[in-house]
């Protein structure tokens, strides 16, 4: 059996669902993905998506759809993503066991 690419905590998928109430139009659900930036390389998107590509990797999580972009999941595997509400700041926080480091500010990350 595969391993699942990307788990959401409870917190991530309120957010999320939020998220996907308060838009005007329906989407096919949330991609993630990866781009180059930041000082140390790399760092996670997360858009709305209204389609769902053909090489897109689905995971299914309870009634919420992730599209992971093909291009980034062998950097994703294992990754949790979180939805962290602090005193000064709140957001989506991404554990993933493949970073082998981040950059001082926390924005990007390489493996």
């Amino acid at each position: 059996m595969r391993p699942v690419p990307m788990t959401l905590t409870d917190s991530a998928k309120a957010r999320v669902r939020e998220l996907m109430s308060q838009r005007e139009t329906p989407a096919a659900g949330i991609r993630i993905g990866i781009k180059t930036k930041g000082c140390s390389g790399m760092s996670y998107t997360m858009e709305f998506a209204d389609t769902i590509s053909a090489f897109d990797e689905v995971v299914t999580v309870d009634d919420l759809t992730l599209m992971i972009d093909p291009k980034a999941i062998l950097f994703l595997l294992g990754t949790e993503m979180d939805y962290v509400v602090e005193t000064l700041q709140s957001g989506f926080v991404f554990r993933n066991p493949n970073e082998k480091g981040r950059c001082g500010c926390g924005k990007s990350f390489h493996v």
